[in-house]
């Protein structure tokens, strides 16, 4: 029972472990490796989809590729930090010959009234998590770059984890792939035939009939077989 408890504490420490690593490394590593930003959806405009609370990531894209049915993430001023993730419905050119964008909420019955200037994309969406932008927003900064720090060098040590398993793993076979010892078993001498009854004379004694189950004559003394060597292999 207490093997079980054993194990079972192991395999739950490993889950949480593999659940923070995935966590953080969704979060933070991955936008960063990839250049993307991760916000988090604070309203349900994008319901069903994306809900309150959802992580979405956003990485750069050139405006040009965008087309109707992309989720993009915009500044509703350009230049300033406030920004919005909503649907391309429409894909239009404005006076000045520019191209524009019409976006609207999955869950908004209409369009936002104003067009996207290219300027104002911030990025389009690369993929989201639901619920995982609330712990996002739970860590600062900081304490996001700390995570990313944790993260690398959890990721090492399980590296040198694994490199010091297949060393041992590999010692060890080296060293039971050596000559096995052989148990070599020395022949035993043959027996020799039996001696012939002994009798002083006819006269002394006669014959008597052999009883049945009784030997009579004696057997040779056997000789003592010599144990068995041991030698090894070469």
């Amino acid at each position: 029972m207490r093997g079980l408890v054993r194990f079972l504490g192991q395999v739950l420490a490993w889950l949480v472990l593999v659940a923070a690593l995935a966590t953080v490394s969704v979060a933070v590593v991955v936008p960063r490796l990839g250049g993307a930003t991760p916000y988090t959806v604070l309203t349900g405009s994008m319901r069903p989809g994306m809900p309150p609370g959802t992580l979405v990531v956003v990485r750069p894209v050139e405006a040009s590729t965008l087309r109707v049915g992309d989720v993009i993430t915009y500044q509703l001023r350009s230049g300033e930090p406030e920004v919005v993730t909503h649907r391309i419905v429409a894909v239009g050119v404005n006076g000045q010959g520019k191209t524009v964008f019409r976006t609207q909420g999955d869950d908004n019955p209409d369009p936002d009234p104003a067009w996207v200037l290219p300027i104002q994309v911030v990025g389009e969406r690369w993929y989201a998590v639901p619920r995982l932008g609330y712990l996002s927003n739970a860590f600062t900064t900081a304490q996001r770059e700390a995570g990313v720090q944790v993260v690398a060098g959890l990721l090492l040590a399980y590296a040198a984890l694994m490199a010091l398993r297949v060393t041992v793993g590999w010692f060890r076979r080296g060293r039971s792939g050596a000559p096995a010892p052989v148990l070599v078993a020395a022949a035993s001498p043959r027996l020799p035939e039996p001696l012939p009854s002994h009798r002083s004379g006819a006269a002394d004694k006669p014959d008597q009939p052999e009883q049945p189950g009784c030997r009579t004559t004696e057997p040779h003394p056997t000789p003592r077989a010599r144990a068995g060597r041991h030698a090894a292999a070469r």
